[in-house]
């Protein structure tokens, strides 16, 4: 499963861990993604973007036997309007790596996300089936096209395509459904204001109901026909004012009667909230863009994918009917409300810990025998003491287990492993009798190594000093912790030793 950590990931992991081994992939460690550890769970990090780093992982993951599905999760999308880079990175570029590794290790079944959002509204009356092509113009529409064209072009790959309606949870989790519910049940000047009509409408689906559907198609993975389309979502659509009746019912115990806002008027509000956003330094969630759907309606059918797979939605999912679960949780937790979505509105920064890891893990044997050259070194025998002490190869694997540790630690930013590590390597230091000085010598050695190995790699703009922050740092950490244990394991203050490998560490 690609994109794991994600809000389909989570819950999907979570509905299916009882009844198949899962091995999730994401940007995000498991723990920061709040996934429990579980047996049926294998976790790798990896950003499907970089192509190396997948099909690595996906070559582990055949070593442990053959792969059912496939289920591409992964998947770049916000509200700006803005064509991110990351639209042809991840979905589009990211897919093409994905299908090159399920080409290699063999799959039964491609499961390919993509949504109902990716088809242009229709006209009046209008619904869009599984053989509506995925038309619309905006950015997230255009590289689902894409997506779904390279997906049927993949003849070598078995695949179907699934198109998901706007999902939510009991804690809304969909950003524009919390920007509205922000609004509405406040009491703020636009607590009753609606743009347009209030006809404007999409199909919403309970993510319980798409763990129930990919769960369904799990088990009946050879009933789509290859490349076929299906549809996970309810029939028909919800309107603005069917879900404000419905809030404003839940929270203060009655229906409010809206104020309903011409298009053009609400069109040049948003234009004008935009560029009051731009010179503030923060740009609001509704944008000029937005203003074009107004009083147009996304209908589905969805009755061919239901017959096709004997599936059907709970009807006490709909999105009215569970509009008091919703308003319970905002009432009565709403710290939890707000961490909770303001997290899923939060764009995912990538970061550089995923290529330094990489390039960690590219580089792992030259960084290995460039630092036990070093620490074997006869003209350095007194800076680090373990020259005539130990074998090379006993040195070398001590020196890989650092390495693999520092790379989970950039990676993750979990600094426990490293410390975890740097621990041992004191007591073991102090057991052999070398000092504490010429342990973190040779720590402070290893970040040295790996800063001059891998810039050799002419890392791209911004990677270079990202790589000697975030190893720094790291291995500052480790010395610390190697500092602490000498200090419990001598009984004495090492004020002495602590200053003088902050200043090698720094330098």
């Amino acid at each position: 499963m690609t994109g794991a950590s994600g809000f389909v990931g989570r819950h999907l992991l979570d509905g299916i861990k009882e009844c198949f081994y899962v091995h999730g992939i994401a940007r995000r460690s498991q723990a920061q993604s709040g996934i429990s550890p579980h047996p049926n769970i294998i976790w790798s990090q990896a950003d499907i973007g970089e192509p190396e780093q997948l099909a690595a992982t996906f070559e582990w993951i055949r070593s442990r036997g053959p792969v059912a599905a496939v289920v591409h999760l992964a998947a770049h999308y916000d509200f700006t309007g803005d064509n991110s880079p990351e639209y042809q990175r991840t979905n589009v570029e990211g897919l093409g790596h994905t299908l090159d590794a399920c080409r290699r290790i063999g799959v039964r079944r491609f499961i390919f996300a993509s949504s109902v959002a990716a088809c242009r509204f229709p006209d009046a009356g209008g619904v869009v089936t599984e053989s509506t092509p995925p038309d619309a113009d905006h950015p997230y529409a255009r590289s689902k096209r894409t997506g779904e064209a390279m997906v049927r072009a993949a003849d070598d790959v078995p695949s179907c395509i699934v198109r998901f309606a706007a999902l939510y949870s009991d804690w809304c989790e969909y950003p524009p459904l919390f920007n509205f519910l922000t609004t509405w049940l406040s009491d703020g000047w636009n607590a009753r204001m609606i743009g347009g009509r209030g006809i404007f409408g999409i199909p919403y689906l309970h993510i319980r109901c798409a763990v129930s559907f990919l769960n369904h198609l799990l088990y009946n993975l050879d009933v789509p026909e290859p490349g076929e389309t299906l549809i996970a979502s309810t029939d028909g659509h919800v309107s603005t004012r069917a879900v404000f009746d419905a809030a404003t019912l839940a929270y203060f115990g009655e229906r409010r009667r809206p104020i309903l806002v011409p298009k053009p008027v609400t069109a040049a509000w948003l234009r004008l909230q935009e560029t009051a956003g731009r010179a503030i330094g923060r740009l609001p969630f509704e944008r000029p863009w937005m203003a074009r759907y107004l009083d147009r309606q996304l209908s589905v059918d969805a009755s061919r994918t239901r017959q096709r797979l004997g599936w059907a939605h709970r009807p006490r999912f709909d999105l009215i009917r569970r509009m008091p679960f919703l308003v319970d949780n905002l009432r009565t937790q709403p710290v939890r409300w707000n961490t909770i979505n303001h997290a899923a509105m939060r764009k995912e920064v990538t970061g550089y810990g995923l290529e330094i890891q990489w390039l960690l893990e590219r580089h792992q044997e030259e960084i290995c025998r460039r630092q036990v050259d070093a620490l074997l070194d006869p003209a350095r025998r007194s800076r680090f003491g373990i020259a005539g002490r130990f074998d090379r190869d006993q040195i070398a694997a001590r020196v890989r287990l650092s390495i693999s540790n520092l790379r989970r630690a950039i990676r993750t930013r979990e600094m426990g492993p490293v410390g975890n590590h740097c621990r041992t390597i004191a007591a073991q230091c102090h057991r052999d009798g070398l000092t504490v000085e010429q342990a973190c010598e040779a720590l402070s050695n290893l970040g040295t190594v790996c800063i001059e190995t891998l810039t050799e790699d002419a890392p791209r703009p911004g990677l270079e000093r990202a790589l000697t922050e975030r190893i720094t740092m790291a291995l500052q950490f480790g010395i610390d912790e190697i500092l602490d244990e000498f200090e419990l394991l001598s009984g004495a203050s090492c004020a002495p030793c602590r200053e003088r490998s902050e200043a090698v560490i720094h330098a």
